[in-house]
């Protein structure tokens, strides 16, 4: 670098008959005056037209890579220019700076032409059916790891928190009742409303109790809870786990020596476990409830018809198909959300794909497990 006195950097034209004079002054120095603009480099190269801009550095004092910078800039400025790319002559450049504006460019032209090449249509083949092998592991592994520290845990053999398990029970059952509510009271009511202009015309009014009591006990009631739970609960679990992920906090768990599968997962599985039956129950009545209200005020019924009717439509296998959904779909969202939730990267926007993502694997997985439980019912003539 040379050694001339501080001096703000500045750019200078000169138009001469065969190319335009580029003369750069004072120090380049990115720590005291920073770095060009892309508009200054736009803005050099329309003035020049068409003719060659030759650089002179006689007047340059001390640099760093803000000449650098400078230097590339102007060049891709040039040569990506909209009407016919002018030359550069860099051949006045000291040499130092003649080789590192060489290595800057050839690392950019490098990086732009080793494109990877698309890869074959059996090599994404193998790569998809690579990946959901692997992802069918973990999830195995995941599956089985609860069943087996489930068992420690009724022994009281495990590390769980009971403090940690009650927040959790709050957080995914009184928690979420509110919002339970609304949903299933609509469901049923809609349900309801649906059911009375078809079943009017027959003069079959009286059937939207089994309609109403069917519908909510057997399917609406747990599939819906189940969606709310994952979009509410299970996106939540993502989250906060990717969250902990991206802070490192799971890996100050490993290295205390604290298990984190007993810290962070077994109370949120527990929890929503737990809790989904009763939340099924509480469905139930409150879908059962709307539909009740619609009908006795679209159609001619009394409070006791209804009840009588619904009393015998609905029998006990009907919640028991009910309850043992819930309980699958509480272990479903509970496990895609913790494993989506651990398996997250360590940035911001992996929270929120994190989140986003176990609340759509939730959602798939509420409705296929519920259809293969439409045909071992079926197959079972229940």
């Amino acid at each position: 670098m040379s050694d001339a006195g501080s001096h703000a950097p500045e750019v200078h034209m000169h138009r001469e008959a065969s190319a335009i004079e580029l003369q750069l002054t004072g120090d380049w120095i990115a720590c005291r005056t920073g770095v060009r603009s892309t508009a200054d480099m736009r803005h050099i190269v329309d003035d020049a037209g068409d003719m060659t801009l030759r650089i002179d550095s006689r007047g340059l004092g001390q640099w760093d890579s803000a000449l650098i910078v400078f230097l590339k800039a102007l060049r891709e400025a040039a040569g990506t220019r909209r009407a016919r790319p002018i030359q550069v002559d860099e051949s006045d450049l000291p040499e130092p700076a003649k080789r590192l504006l060489a290595l800057a460019c050839a690392g950019r032209s490098e990086l732009t032409s080793a494109k990877a090449p698309l890869p074959s249509l059996a090599t994404r083949v193998g790569e998809t059916f690579y990946r959901g092998c692997s992802e069918t592991a973990e999830v195995t592994a995941l599956v089985g790891e609860t069943a087996l520290r489930s068992g420690a845990a009724l022994v009281r053999r495990t590390r769980t928190r009971s403090v940690d398990v009650a927040q959790q029970v709050w957080e995914a059952g009184a928690a979420a009742l509110g919002i339970v509510a609304v949903v299933n009271g609509l469901i049923g009511a809609i349900i309801a409303f649906v059911g009375a202009i078809q079943l009017r015309r027959f003069g079959a009014g009286i059937y939207v109790a089994d309609l109403v009591g069917i519908g909510m006990a057997r399917e609406m009631a747990a599939i819906m809870t189940a969606v709310v739970m994952a979009g509410r609960t299970g996106g939540a679990y993502a989250a906060h786990l990717a969250t902990m992920q991206g802070n490192e906090e799971v890996d100050a768990l490993k290295a205390f020596g604290i298990p984190v599968y007993d810290f962070l997962i077994l109370p949120r599985i527990t929890a929503l476990v737990a809790m989904m039956p009763l939340l099924y129950i509480y469905a139930c009545a409150v879908g059962i409830f709307g539909g009740y209200i619609v009908s006795i005020a679209t159609l001619d019924l009394t409070s006791a018809a209804f009840l009588n009717e619904l009393r015998n439509a609905i029998a006990g296998k009907q919640f028991a198909i009910g309850l043992a959904k819930s309980i699958a779909f509480g272990a479903l969202i509970a496990l895609t959300a913790c494993h989506i939730g651990l398996r997250a990267g360590r940035s911001a926007a992996d929270v929120g794909h994190a989140a986003t993502t176990a609340v759509v694997v939730g959602i798939v997985g509420i409705i296929t497990l519920d259809a293969i439980f439409a045909l071992c019912t079926n197959a079972l003539g229940i």
